[in-house]
């Protein structure tokens, strides 16, 4: 199982300790095999009177060289089969498997407990140096996690899917089963394996079955990747208030010099009739009342498009859906516009729209005012509705001077004033349009008027019949 580090080499985690590899049991059989009989016939051939101390001996060291190779049970092997030939070969009475003396007994079985000590001894020896060896990869494995931490819940996930061989690795909430993070893809036939990662998140690992020794190691790896969320949540968070401070600002120096104006005219009038020393005439007074009612409204309406623009940018538009229909909202939007500016052409027949009628008043009061704004002193802006195919077309279009189509994209964005040919306005109303209309899961799209101008057009999705 390897886990890649991105450019680096690859590491493996070894499998849980369970001392040596069959191939090295296999080697120390043989050996065990070949040497002490070996051994035998030289000792046989060269005993000349040789103690049988000594002898021993030289059967421990082929012991430990065997156990050294294949660990416990090749060297209680060969310290067995080692006992027995000292015994039938090399201690009087020869060629039986009785002991004449009583030294000779005492050194065979000091022999005996000794090789069988030395080849435990190098068994435990090599499951420490396994332990050990284990600890050093999952180290490693942890500190390549955390510094895969920064790439976000994914690059942890990967981490671990490449680790033990996984088909898939994921970030779960508890209960809910709503990934916050996945990589891979696995089938029904896949083993799942299910690891806690925090208060209301777990790991989940679908593919080959894991050993019981890898539960600690997964525990880490699932802590880690939910740090690994956490952090990823709270940048994006960071983010996310940081863009909301800056529209903010940008929502108070674009406003600032915009309500400067509708506030001095209000100051002025209000100012103007509450002389005491000036006798108005009745079309003067009302003259000066049309400018406070006039001011009043551009400041409700400035303050209007900057609490829409909030909400859309706080991400808490309110939609509620209904079955409605168009010519109604259509009515209703241009009820605000002056006299004779707008030509409506929206058949009372048109199949009802599932939308927040609110919003689509909104949207299409927005449109409207910015097509009335661009149309030239003796054109009307026009509203006509139609059915299409997946829904009705609202199209609201204006004779002015239109917008090329390389700027389409841009003139959405907040405080876009189209090079500042139109007059008022904080450049928010068609990005309050874009936003309300995103939310009512309408699209908006530009077109050219024919003739020349800019047209917009809705389209509304159908209500369930």
């Amino acid at each position: 199982m390897a886990v890649s580090d991105g450019p680096g080499p690859a590491r493996k985690l070894p499998p849980p300790v369970a001392g040596l590899s069959a191939l090295r049991r296999w080697a120390g059989f043989a050996l065990a095999l070949v040497a002490l009989p070996a051994l035998t016939a030289v000792v046989s051939a060269t005993r000349g009177g040789r103690a049988l101390g000594s002898v021993l001996l030289l059967y421990l060291l082929v012991v430990v060289a065997v156990a050294a190779v294949g660990g416990i049970w090749p060297g209680v092997v060969a310290a067995a089969g080692a006992l027995l030939l000292a015994n039938y070969y090399l201690t009087p009475p020869f060629h039986t498997l009785f002991v004449e003396g009583r030294d000779a007994v005492v050194e065979l079985v000091v022999f005996a407990v000794g090789a069988v000590v030395v080849a435990v001894t190098v068994e435990l020896a090599a499951r420490d140096r396994g332990r050990a060896e284990r600890s050093r990869r999952e180290a490693e494995l942890l500190t390549g996690v955390a510094a895969a931490s920064p790439q976000g819940v994914e690059g942890v996930l990967a981490q671990v899917r490449s680790t033990f061989g996984m088909a898939s690795a994921a970030l779960v909430r508890v209960g809910a089963g709503t990934p916050v993070g996945s990589v891979g893809s696995a089938s029904d036939q896949d083993e799942t394996t299910r690891v806690p990662a925090g208060a209301d998140l777990e790991l989940v690992l679908r593919g080959p079955a894991l050993f019981a020794e890898d539960r600690g190691v997964l525990e880490g790896l699932a802590a880690a990747a939910a740090r690994a969320y956490e952090t990823q949540r709270l940048v994006t968070l960071a983010d996310r208030l940081t863009e909301a401070d800056l529209v903010r600002t940008a929502l108070l120096a674009a406003v600032g010099h915009d309500l400067r104006t509708p506030l001095a005219g209000l100051k002025a009038a209000v100012s103007s009739l509450r002389q005491d020393d000036v006798e108005w005439e009745p079309e003067a007074r009302a003259e000066l009342l049309a400018t406070v009612e006039e001011s009043t409204d551009r400041m409700a309406a400035l303050v209007g498009d900057v609490l829409d623009a909030s909400r859309i940018q706080a991400g808490a538009v309110t939609v509620r859906p209904v079955a409605v229909a168009v010519d109604e909202v259509a009515a209703l939007a241009v009820l605000g516009a002056p006299p004779g500016t707008v030509a409506l052409d929206v058949p009372d027949d048109l199949p009802l729209v599932r939308v927040d009628p609110v919003l689509l008043e909104r949207v299409v009061v927005n449109l409207v005012d910015n097509a009335v704004r661009h149309s030239p002193a003796g054109r009307v802006a026009d509203v006509a509705a139609r059915a299409a195919g997946r829904g009705v077309e609202l199209r609201v279009a204006d004779h002015g001077p239109g917008v090329p189509s390389e700027l389409w994209e841009a003139m959405f964005a907040p405080f876009q004033r189209l090079d500042d040919r139109s007059v008022g306005g904080a450049g928010l109303g068609l990005a309050i349009v874009r936003g309300f209309a995103a939310a009512m899961d309408v699209t908006v799209t530009p077109s050219h008027t024919p003739g020349g101008g800019l047209t917009m057009t809705l389209l509304l999705p159908l209500a369930q019949t």
